[in-house]
C-alpha cells in the first residue's frame, strides 16, 4: 500500500516507521528544508527510544521517503494521514486548526481523480474538524477543471484515526495497541484502514466521525483526571501525615479503577493533556455544557507545581547572596526531549521569579529549554556537577539513571542534604538513614 503521512512530529514520524516496517511505501511531506534533510540522513530529529534504528532501517529499504511536494505524493496515495500539531489558542483555549485547513487545502490540489484516496486525521481535533476538512478537499476539486462533478465520483473519504502513543514509548504504543479507532460513514475508507492496520493487535472499534473524535478527547481528559486526582489526594495527605502513595495503590487495586496515573508530584504536562483538557473544554462551554470538572482538573494541575515551589521556599529560604538550587530533570516525561507544557519549566520561571540560581541536568530535553530559557539558567552534562555546591536538589523528571543515583557522592556535593522530590524516586526511610531531609509528594 502506498500511504502519505503530513507531518514529521512523535505521531507522524513513528506511525511513518512502522507502516514502512510493515511493508508499505510511505511519503513523509514536512515543509522544513533542514529538518526534512536530516531525516533523509537517518537522523529522527526528536529522541523517542528506537525509533533512529527504525528510521535507518527503512530509508535502507527504500520504503520511507521525505518531501516537501504534495504533488509528488497525494496523486499516488491510497491513504493520507494528517498528523500536524493543534495547539491551544491561547486566549481561548480551543484547538488551532490553521495548519489542518492548509493541509486540506494542498491535499484537495492533487487527489488523484482516478484513484479512491482516504484523507484520516491522525491529529486531535475537535467534533466536526473531519467534516471541514472534507468541505474544503471538496472545494479544491471544485477549482479543477478536469473534474466535472466531484459529488458523483468517487475520489476520496474522510476518516478519523486518533493515535494514543505516549511520548517515551511510541513505538511500542504503536506497536501493540489496546483499540485502533476507525470513524467514517465510508465503507470502502474503513476496509482501507482494516487492511492498513491489520498487522497490529488489539480491539478495533468501528464508529462514526465524531464519535471517534470525541474518543481521544475523551480518554486523555479521563487520564488527566486521574493525575489531578491523585495530586488532590497527596494535598490531603501532605496536611494530615497520610502516605498518598499508599492510598492511592490501595485505591487502584480496585479493578474498576486500576492504578495506572494514580501518581502524585508535580502535575501533567506534555503535548497531549493540556491542550486537549483545554480543548475539550472549550467545546463544552461552546456547546453550553457544564465543564466546571474539567476546569478544576486544570486547577488541581496548576496547584500541583504551585506546591512544589511553596515546598523549596519553605526549605530553602533565600540568604544574601545567590542561593543555587540543583535541578535534576526539564523533560515533561522520562524518555523523551519534549517540553511542551513542562511542569519543570513553570517551576523554574517562578523560582527564578523568588531569586534563586538554577543549575539543571537532563540527559535530552537541556537543547530546547536552552532555545526557550536561554542563559537564565546554568546546564551541566553531568547530573553530579548540576549538585556540587548547590543549596538543595529538585527532580522535576523521573528518569531511570536517576533512581539508582549514587546518593552518597550527591549527599557530599550538596552544601545541605536537602532532596526535594516531585517525582517520589526514593523511599523516605532509606533517605532518612542516609542523612538527607528528604521532602517528597504526599508522604
Amino acid at each position: 500500500m502506498t500511504i502519505s503521512i503530513v507531518g514529521h512530529g512523535y505521531v507522524g514520524l513513528v506511525a511513518a516507521c512502522i507502516f514502512a516496517d510493515f511493508g508499505n511505501t510511505v511519503n513523509v511531506i514536512g515543509h522544513t528544508t533542514d529538518k526534512l534533510e536530516r531525516l533523509r540522513k537517518g537522523d529522527p530529529i526528536i529522541y523517542e527510544p528506537g525509533l533512529t534504528e527504525l528510521l535507518q532501517k527503512n530509508l535502507r529499504a527504500g520504503r520511507l521517503l521525505f518531501t516537501d511536494q504534495f504533488a509528488d505524493t497525494i496523486p499516488q496515495s491510497e491513504i493520507v494521514f494528517i498528523t500536524v500539531g493543534t495547539p491551544p489558542k491561547d486566549d481561548t483555549g480551543e484547538a488551532d486548526l490553521s495548519v489542518v485547513f492548509k493541509v486540506a487545502m494542498e491535499i484537495g490540489k492533487y487527489l488523484n481523480p482516478n484513484k479512491f484516496t482516504v484523507v484520516s486525521c491522525k491529529s486531535t481535533v475537535p467534533v466536526g474538524t473531519n467534516l471541514k476538512v472534507k468541505e474544503i478537499i471538496m472545494s479544491e476539486l471544485a477549482k479543477r477543471p478536469e473534474i466535472n462533478d466531484i459529488r458523483n465520483n468517487d475520489i476520496f473519504a474522510v476518516a478519523s484515526c486518533p493515535e494514543f502513543l505516549r511520548e517515551g514509548t511510541g513505538i511500542y504504543d504503536t506497536l501493540n495497541p489496546d483499540r485502533t479507532i476507525i470513524g467514517s460513514n465510508d465503507k470502502q475508507a474503513i476496509n482501507l484502514l482494516l487492511e492498513l492496520h491489520k498487522p497490529l493487535p488489539g480491539k478495533r472499534v468501528i464508529t462514526d466521525l465524531a464519535s471517534a473524535e470525541l474518543i481521544k478527547y475523551a480518554s486523555n481528559s479521563l487520564l488527566a483526571t486521574k493525575i489531578s486526582f491523585a495530586n488532590l489526594i497527596s494535598l490531603y495527605a501532605e496536611k494530615t501525615g497520610a502516605d498518598a502513595q499508599a492510598v492511592l495503590e490501595a485505591v487502584g487495586l480496585d479493578n474498576r479503577i486500576g492504578t495506572k496515573f494514580l501518581d502524585p508530584g508535580i502535575g501533567y504536562g506534555g503535548s497531549c493533556f493540556p491542550k486537549d483538557v483545554q480543548a475539550l473544554t472549550a467545546t463544552g462551554r461552546q456547546l453550553q455544557v457544564d465543564v466546571s470538572l474539567l476546569e478544576a482538573v486544570e486547577k488541581v494541575n496548576k496547584s500541583a507545581w504551585e506546591n512544589f515551589v511553596d515546598k523549596v521556599s519553605k526549605y530553602v529560604p533565600i540568604q544574601q547572596g545567590q542561593t543555587r538550587i540543583a535541578v535534576w530533570g526539564l523533560a515533561f516525561k522520562q524518555d523523551t526531549d519534549d517540553i511542551r507544557f513542562a511542569p519543570s519549566l513553570k517551576i523554574i520561571k517562578a523560582l527564578i521569579a523568588k531569586g534563586y540560581s538554577i543549575v539543571a541536568y537532563d540527559p535530552a530535553a537541556m537543547g530546547n529549554v536552552r532555545k526557550q530559557l536561554g542563559d537564565t539558567i546554568t546546564y551541566t552534562t553531568d547530573s553530579y556537577e548540576a549538585v556540587k555546591g548547590a543549596d538543595a536538589l529538585c527532580i522535576l523528571t523521573q528518569w531511570n539513571e536517576f533512581r539508582q543515583a549514587d546518593l552518597k557522592k550527591v549527599k557530599s556535593l550538596l552544601n545541605k542534604p536537602l532532596i526535594i522530590d516531585g517525582r517520589n524516586l526514593y523511599e523516605p526511610k532509606e533517605m532518612e538513614a542516609l542523612g538527607f531531609t528528604y521532602i517528597s509528594t504526599g508522604r
